[in-house]
């Protein structure tokens, strides 16, 4: 089993990462290209270089006064002796650590032996995944699990294609897999207007949810430009530069038309 991995971040005292004080870990490389993405420094599975460093972050080998490789490759006790220094918060609020990215399932065996170390010293863990992974190595990590972040983006294929650059089918198995293999469920949507916020992708995501086991609560995620600056650090190409984030009208009609369904709602985290 693999016991090094390749992370670009670790972010201390997060409150919008699941319950509680968290700590949460990036991990390199995602399987999808969604348009809106405010971690584009996550998609590359590799250390890359990013440009006009201004500040020198963990994960982050500063080459010059102009270049840095974000992300370098790491070992399971590494990790661990970095949550360690935050078991006192973890017990205080009811937190823990949150695997994230990028897609954290796309280094399974790194994964699953965090995971492990995790339970031995009983702190709370959750994945937040996109679900766009071969279904037995969701099987193999989910009973390790303490609680899924899972995204739901667009419900229509052909959009989800356009929009991420991979078809739902897998993502939505893997959701009623998890479901019911009693797994605790927190489901993540993004509001970006024109894209995910139509009457009939919410009322989709809500006939899919409806009747779903162990759905604990809906997240909904308004779209921002805090992304913006990273795509040309990096040289990605930004296509929402002109898309508005959601108003607080918006999000309020959003959270009514879930709670009405008799989900429990919260927007921001």
């Amino acid at each position: 089993m693999r016991t090094q991995g390749i992370v670009f971040d670790i972010k201390k005292y997060s409150i919008h990462d699941g319950p509680g004080i968290r700590t949460t870990v990036f991990f390199k490389g995602c399987p999808l290209r969604c348009w809106w993405c405010h971690n584009p420094e996550s998609q590359n599975p590799q250390p890359e270089t990013i440009r006009d460093t201004y500040r020198k972050r963990k994960f982050q080998t500063h080459h010059s006064n102009t270049q840095g490789l974000l992300g370098r490759e790491v070992s399971v006790r590494e990790i661990i002796q970095e949550i360690e220094k935050d078991i006192i918060f973890y017990d205080q609020s009811g937190g823990g650590v949150t695997f994230s990215g990028g897609e954290p399932l796309m280094q399974p065996d790194f994964l699953y032996a965090l995971l492990q170390e995790c339970r031995k010293r009983d702190i709370h863990t959750a994945v937040d995944t996109c679900g766009q992974t071969p279904p037995e190595i969701l099987k193999n990590i989910a009973g390790h699990v303490d609680l899924f972040l899972y995204d739901l983006k667009l419900m229509d294929d052909e959009q989800h294609i356009r929009y991420t650059g991979e078809s739902n089918k897998t993502i939505l198995d893997n959701l009623r897999q998890i479901s019911r293999n009693d797994s605790r469920i927190v489901v993540r949507i993004p509001v970006v207007p024109g894209i995910t916020d139509g009457d009939d992708n919410i009322d989709r995501i809500i006939e899919c949810i409806t009747g779903l086991k162990n759905i604990h609560e809906i997240s909904l995620l308004a779209y921002t430009h805090l992304g913006d600056e990273k795509y040309r650090r990096l040289n990605k190409t930004n296509r929402m530069k002109n898309v508005p984030s959601p108003s607080s009208e918006e999000l309020r009609a959003l959270h009514k038309k879930f709670e009405d369904r008799g989900f429990q709602v919260n927007v921001g985290g």
